[in-house]
């Protein structure tokens, strides 16, 4: 038999659903936030190991230029340095031992008003070279990207 109530008498509220939707979203932030947690912390460690590497640089110049203007720069620690050398003859080769970030790194080969030729090469860990040409009054050769 079924419950019937008599006539007249209040009718209890349906029984409340629960929503879902409020966990649902909540599941998602708590995954997104373990996701970018953990991919902070695999960064982190790379950057943490690029910053202690040491790099062997080589940089090289060759030409017919009398008048040349070398600038380069490296990571020393957390800071960009940058260094000036002015040449009178070529060839000129110059090694130096970087510590930390080594990318995007330049080395300019610069001409002055008698121009000439210049070609400019730079290496790092007996790796690829970026080379670059240049010819004439005040024109630069640029190796960058290292």
């Amino acid at each position: 038999m079924s419950e019937q109530t008599a006539p007249g008498a209040p009718v209890p509220p349906p029984p409340r659903r629960r929503r879902l939707w409020p966990w649902v979203l909540l599941m998602v932030l708590v995954l997104l936030a373990l996701r970018f947690g953990a991919v902070s912390a695999v960064l982190a460690r790379e950057v943490s190991a690029e910053s202690s590497r040491t790099v062997h640089i080589r940089y090289e110049v060759t030409g017919t230029a009398e008048d040349v203007v070398l600038t380069y720069s490296t990571w020393r620690g957390e800071a960009l340095s940058t260094g000036r050398l002015t040449l009178r003859t070529l060839p000129w080769a110059g090694e130096l031992d970087s510590k930390g970030f080594m990318s995007n790194g330049s080395f300019t080969a610069g001409l002055g008003k008698s121009g000439g030729e210049v070609a400019c090469s730079v290496s790092v860990d007996d790796g690829a070279r970026r080379t670059a040409r240049a010819s004439g009054p005040f024109a630069t050769a640029t190796c960058s990207g290292f």
